[in-house]
């Protein structure tokens, strides 16, 4: 993991006054580019870039630090959406952001990442609307609503007029609006749910576990071509129900038994890889709520999302989570 202590070592001392008040933003920074790109990677990836850049330039020509470097980030990440625009066409299966995964109950954790996604609540059902926005509208909105930089800036971050840039964020916020993503419900509500839903399972109860998934429930599997899970989006109640019915037919109870886990934030399931004979990959699976029923589950499976995610001591299952 990245930080300016990293590259220390290569800067003058008479810089390290700088290398210091580039750590108070690190935090903001990375909370910007990761609800940019969506990828623990990349947003390492735009802050070390934002480091360099600063470094390179004379200090006293920039009259807002924290200004300049939101707009140099947002500019670096513009450029990984562009190319991450044309990767995603030939990507195997859906797509889904790379968890930021934290211990339940454990102490608040000092990584940037956690700490920008502790304090933005940085949902995966927010990011996957997020993601299916225009990289410009994604980069206007973000900037101008999440982190209150002016629409001059962000036309500079675009390379466009102020109006366009205006524009780019009205159509962004329709878009977002019109997608209508879940709000966060507690994690009290979260954990009822599924104790419920495990229960349901547990009792191979199809109109039981069908009741406790809304209406419009999907199942979304990201393996990249690299792991195993549905590869095509499954919706609907019944769809679903019988879906993971059949994964505890073949796996039993432990389909949904690992350690708890925040996933941005939200309750879920760190799954370690079962023994060879079974075949299940090692998986990220969580939840959003609406109106007290699950209208999402989401399974992260793709190794290569996985590679930041530690190996987490054994804990309760899901259905006996603690309180948090």
């Amino acid at each position: 993991m990245w930080s300016p202590a990293t590259t220390l070592s290569r800067v003058t001392v008479s810089d390290n006054a700088l290398a210091e008040r580039f750590a108070t933003h690190r935090d903001h920074l990375m909370g910007v580019a990761y609800r940019l790109t969506g990828t623990r990677a990349d947003a390492e990836d735009a802050v070390q870039d934002a480091w360099l850049r600063l470094s390179a330039v004379d200090e006293s020509e920039i009259r807002d630090l924290r200004a300049w470097l939101t707009t140099v980030v947002g500019r670096l990440c513009l450029d990984r959406l562009r190319s991450a625009t044309a990767r995603r066409e030939s990507y195997v299966g859906p797509w889904l952001p790379e968890p930021v995964v934290t211990p339940l109950g454990a102490p608040t954790s000092e990584d940037p990442l956690d700490v920008a996604v502790r304090e933005d609540g940085v949902r995966l059902a927010a990011l996957l609307v997020l993601d299916r926005l225009s990289p410009e509208q994604r980069v206007a909105l973000v900037l101008h609503d999440a982190f209150d930089l002016p629409f001059a800036d962000i036309a500079a971050t675009l390379g466009c007029a102020e109006a366009t840039a205006r524009q780019h964020a009205t159509r962004a916020r329709k878009a977002v609006a019109k997608a209508d993503a879940p709000a966060r419900a507690t994690l009290d509500e979260q954990r009822g749910l599924i104790e419920r839903f495990v229960t349901a399972l547990s009792a191979g109860d199809l109109s039981a576990v069908v009741s406790l998934l809304h209406p419009t429930a999907t199942f979304v599997g990201d393996g990249g071509g690299k792991a195993r899970t549905a590869r095509q989006l499954i919706t609907g109640p019944d769809k679903i129900g019988r879906f993971f019915l059949g994964l505890f037919t073949q796996y039993g109870p432990e389909v949904l038994s690992g350690t708890t886990v925040l996933v941005n934030g939200d309750l879920g399931v760190l799954l370690p890889a079962a023994d060879a004979g079974k075949g299940r990959d090692r998986r990220v699976t969580t939840f959003a709520v609406r109106d007290g029923r699950i209208a999402a589950i989401y399974d992260i499976v793709n190794p290569d999302k996985l590679a930041a995610v530690p190996d987490l001591a054994a804990g309760p299952d899901l259905a006996n989570a603690p309180e948090a």
